[in-house]
């Protein structure tokens, strides 16, 4: 086939498309539509004209992208916190396990943090159930365990926010977390 300068050609065994850049012989230069400088034999390439490339580039966009792409953007319904709601203190439930059980004298730390971890859920659930929008979790400083494990377990949840609580009131050792609620 007979290629000339500045022709959009592609790639028989490969997925590449571009334009000839340079003929040397039979070795033809191909700059492809990444940028990339390639040489060809020409019996690896196919010359495409303007409608082949038009074509081709539809291809790849499905009809279901394209109605998509035509109707308007719905915004989410944001839904307004009430002024009581905001200023109601939240609920706090202290992680401490002295406060949780009455003794936990013999009981591993496997066994404390599921207590706790437990203790959270249920206490997620119940606000939930109560559609109570803030819960602080007193978890202390320590080592972080727990205060990772809780992240993990509210991570799990789609309609909660949480972050660190109130600096000034609880130092570095609690979470405070928002439950977003339908009304």
């Amino acid at each position: 086939m007979k290629f000339e300068i500045n022709d959009k050609v592609e790639v028989l065994d490969d997925a590449l498309k571009g334009k000839v850049i340079n003929i040397d012989g039979e070795t033809i230069y191909v700059e492809t539509s990444e940028g990339f400088l390639m040489e060809f034999h020409d019996s690896e390439l196919v010359k495409i004209g303007e409608e082949q490339s038009r074509m081709i580039a539809s291809e790849n966009i499905s009809f279901s992208e394209i109605i998509k792409e035509k109707q308007p953007v719905k915004r989410a319904k944001t839904e307004k916190v009430k002024s009581k709601d905001r200023s109601a203190p939240p609920m706090e439930v202290d992680l401490h396990i002295e406060k949780l059980v009455n003794s936990f004298r013999g009981m591993s730390n496997f066994d404390i943090l599921n207590i706790q971890l437990d203790t959270a859920k249920r206490q997620i659930n119940f606000a939930i159930s109560k559609r109570i929008p803030k819960i602080v979790f007193i978890h202390g400083v320590g080592e972080g365990v727990l205060k990772a494990e809780l992240d993990y377990l509210l991570g799990r949840y789609d309609n909660l926010k949480f972050y660190d609580a109130n600096f000034q009131k609880y130092g570095l050792g609690a979470t405070e977390v928002y439950i977003y609620q339908n009304s």
